[in-house]
């Protein structure tokens, strides 16, 4: 069995520990900032696969105390690091470090290729190592003088879904965005609103959580390209999630008053293979309205600080607030900001919120219902 840890965006544990638990992994512990379990080489897939909310897929290969540089590149000296990375591959190295003797994050990446090196040239009968093959990316973290070890499987991080190759100022990340529609109970049967739509990340999530498709399943990661990681394991995952989507139509719809932003939203759309699923106008949210008993209403509006004017910002929250008296009372309404106001310019309290982050940007996740 393999120990795989998954780094999440804080707030989003108990949400990414959900997935892991669905996907039938073992020995599911949920922390702060990161979910572990252990599964196996399919699983590795399983894993890159179909995480909604999870920022990538790490295979642990060791953790030992590491107090001093010298019990630092003893344990790293001591991973069997000929069982991964082969004669000709890249691993580079990188990670941080938090309450530790080892606080030099420099030192640390220098002396853990070190010791990677030495004992790579030593069983391939090497002075100086090629790195001109396929990439291992080796990461570490140093935790109160814990370090621990592993290879990124994921490579550029699960959040890139490979839909959204342009769009407009302050994205919203695709994991956040799914986690938005994940807490709002969306499963494809209601009508789901989304009044300020931008590049149309927060539709495109709920069109794949309806569909019951896999967010990797267009892309490609680090570990498909590894020697010892036969491709059977992606071919059986990929075929696994195929199995699993869902056929339907739904009633799933994003607006935005800036028509280039709409534009980029039918795009990503396409790139993500929902464009049946979806639809995207322009269209004022002071005009916003919705119909039908139950539904939901997921977005993102502008912060004030990176797209207008706080002043701007504010006035949107009243009018959006203006707009809320009309929707029908089994609504469920989610709104991600970063206005520490927001409520008051709203116009009444969420009856739950949630601190969650939005790359480094402090967010509040505001939830109304009647």
């Amino acid at each position: 069995m393999l120990t795989f840890a998954i780094p999440c965006l804080f707030g989003l544990e108990g949400l990414v520990g959900d997935e892991v638990r669905r996907l039938g992994l073992a020995e599911v512990q949920v922390d702060n900032g990161r979910v572990a379990c252990r599964g196996t080489e399919t699983d590795l897939a399983r894993l890159n696969l179909n995480l909604r909310c999870g920022e990538r897929v790490l295979l642990q290969l060791a953790s030992f105390p590491a107090r001093s540089f010298e019990a630092l590149f003893q344990g790293a000296a001591a991973v069997p690091w000929e069982d991964y990375v082969p004669r000709d591959g890249q691993f580079p190295v990188t990670g941080y470090a938090l309450d530790s003797q080892l606080h030099s994050v420099p030192d640390c990446q220098k002396i853990i290729k070190k010791a990677a090196a030495e004992r790579l040239g030593r069983v391939y009968g090497l002075q100086r190592l090629p790195e001109t093959g396929v990439k291992y990316q080796i990461r570490f973290a140093v935790m109160k003088d814990l370090c621990t070890l592993y290879l990124d499987t994921t490579g550029p991080g699960l959040h890139k879904r490979g839909y959204r190759a342009t769009g407009v100022e302050a994205p919203l990340r695709e994991t956040l965005a799914a986690a938005m529609v994940m807490l709002s109970r969306y499963r494809g049967k209601d009508p789901f609103r989304d009044p300020f739509c931008g590049s149309g990340t927060i539709v495109i999530e709920a069109a794949l959580i309806a569909g019951n498709r896999a967010p990797g399943l267009d892309r490609s990661f680090d570990a498909r390209r590894w020697a010892w990681l036969d491709s059977k394991h992606w071919l059986e995952a990929a075929g696994e999630a195929v199995d699993r989507e869902f056929d339907g139509a739904y009633d799933i719809w994003g607006g935005d008053i800036n028509p280039r932003a709409v534009g980029i939203a039918r795009e990503n759309a396409v790139k993500a293979g929902v464009a049946d699923l979806v639809r995207f106008d322009e269209a004022d949210v002071k005009k916003f309205r919705c119909q039908g008993e139950y539904g939901q209403i997921v977005t993102n509006p502008p912060y004030g600080e990176r797209l207008l004017a706080r002043e701007e910002a504010e006035e949107l929250y009243r009018a959006f607030g203006e707009v809320y008296r009309s929707v029908p009372p089994k609504w469920r309404v989610l709104v991600l900001t970063s206005h520490p106001e927001f409520e008051r310019f709203f116009g009444r309290r969420a009856g739950k919120t949630r601190k969650l982050y939005n790359g480094m940007i402090k967010c509040g996740l505001y939830q109304f219902s009647r």
